[in-house]
């Protein structure tokens, strides 16, 4: 497990902790000379060049069914986003199955996308955690009803304009398609979407579906990564 010692942070406005620590599952940090790593970093390189330097400041992360790795994906991009000196916040916006604290674990925080979403007069800094330089994490907070059904709300809209603002890059894990729309309402208020599809596990027709679906809702997708790990 990969261990970040938490710096000194100069902004009142983040809130940090002594150390976090990156599961063996982000291999763009536990692994970084693997073949997985490599084909993360060309899919950095792919985002840094049509999505970030075009001014595209918000990405969702979906699949088409679970198990797909969508959740994987969203945690090493976000990492490796940091490492090239995008200002990232990853999101855990799957609140039918939160697992980023599976991949990023410290200090958790009272307040959560859950939270953020329920009171709006509480300021993002409230749940936004900084892991290291150019990485932060919103978790999903403590789940329920309310909160799903505000995902995709005028709430959540408003929570992701402040991100565009404050962040490079916002990186955002939801849901399998194909048991909620939760996806959908998501990528509708970032506006670009990856699809993550799992050899072996993914069906052709439905990655087609969800990308159809996606669009239908203006969603631009910008690309298919196919988690072979």
């Amino acid at each position: 497990m990969a261990t970040i010692e938490q710096s000194e942070t100069t902004d009142p406005d983040k809130k940090s902790s002594e150390k976090f620590a990156f599961s063996p599952s982000v291999i763009i940090a536990s692994q970084p000379q693997s073949v997985a790593a490599e084909a993360l970093r060309t899919l950095r390189g792919v985002i840094m060049t049509q999505h970030v330097q075009a001014g595209r400041r918000a990405l969702a992360i979906c699949s088409p069914s679970a198990g797909t790795g969508c959740t994987f994906i969203a945690a090493n991009l976000a990492v490796a986003m940091s490492q090239a000196g995008v200002n990232t916040l990853l999101i855990d916006a799957n609140l039918r199955n939160p697992g980023m604290s599976e991949y990023i674990r410290g200090p958790k925080s009272n307040v959560g996308l859950v939270e953020l979403l329920r009171d709006e007069t509480l300021p993002l800094s409230e749940g936004v955690q900084l892991v290291q330089d150019n990485l932060s994490v919103l978790h999903a907070g403590n789940v329920d009803d309310d909160g799903i059904q505000n995902l995709g709300g005028q709430a959540f809209q408003n929570l992701i304009g402040t991100c565009l603002r404050e962040y490079d890059l916002t990186v955002i894990d939801t849901p399998a398609a194909n048991r909620f729309s939760d996806c959908r309402r998501i990528a509708s208020v970032t506006r670009y979407a990856l699809v993550v599809a799992c050899r072996e596990r993914s069906y052709v027709n439905d990655v087609k579906q969800l990308v159809n679906e996606l669009q239908f809702e203006n969603t631009a997708v910008i690309g298919t990564f196919l988690n072979d790990f």
